[in-house]
C-alpha cells in the first residue's frame, strides 16, 4: 500500500464527522480545544477535510483543524495537534468555504508540507478556486 493510499484510508467518513457535531475536541494530551461546530468538505469529492472548532466564548472564536487522523469515542474527538497550535491558527470560520490559497496557508500552519496529503490534492486547482466548502 502506498503512503497516499494510507493517508486517504485514514480519513473519517462524512457520516462519522457529522455525528461528532457538538462533541468536545481535545488534543492528544487531553487538553480541551473547544467544541466541534461544523465541517468543511472537499469541494469536488465531498470528503471531510476541516473541523470547525469553537475555541472560545466570543462569537466567531473558531479554529479550523484538519479532519484527517481525527478520532472520536465517548462524546469526544481527538486531533494530533497541540492546543497552542490550534489556538494560533489563522482566523476564519470557513463559513463561505476556503479558497486554495487560504487552505494552503492553514496547511502550512499545521506543518503539512506541499508534497503530502491534502496539499498535493489541491495543488493543481486554481489559486482562488474554492477547495473546501461547508458540509450540507
Amino acid at each position: 500500500m502506498t503512503d497516499a493510499a494510507t493517508d486517504t484510508d485514514a480519513l473519517p467518513t462524512i457520516e462519522e464527522v457529522q455525528s461528532w457535531r457538538g462533541h468536545l475536541v481535545d488534543d492528544m494530551t487531553g487538553a480541551e480545544l473547544g467544541r466541534l461546530e461544523g465541517t468543511l468538505v472537499d469541494a469536488q469529492t465531498g470528503a471531510p477535510e476541516w473541523l470547525g472548532v469553537r475555541t472560545g466564548r466570543r462569537p466567531g472564536a473558531r479554529s479550523l483543524v484538519p479532519a484527517r487522523h481525527a478520532v472520536a469515542a465517548v462524546g469526544r474527538v481527538w486531533v494530533p495537534y497541540a492546543r497552542d497550535e490550534v489556538r494560533s491558527v489563522p482566523r476564519g470560520d470557513g463559513s463561505k468555504g476556503l479558497a486554495r490559497v487560504d487552505e494552503q496557508r492553514l496547511l502550512e500552519h499545521y506543518g503539512i508540507g506541499a508534497e503530502t496529503g491534502r496539499a498535493v490534492e489541491i495543488a493543481d486547482r486554481e489559486e482562488r478556486a474554492v477547495t473546501a466548502r461547508p458540509a450540507g
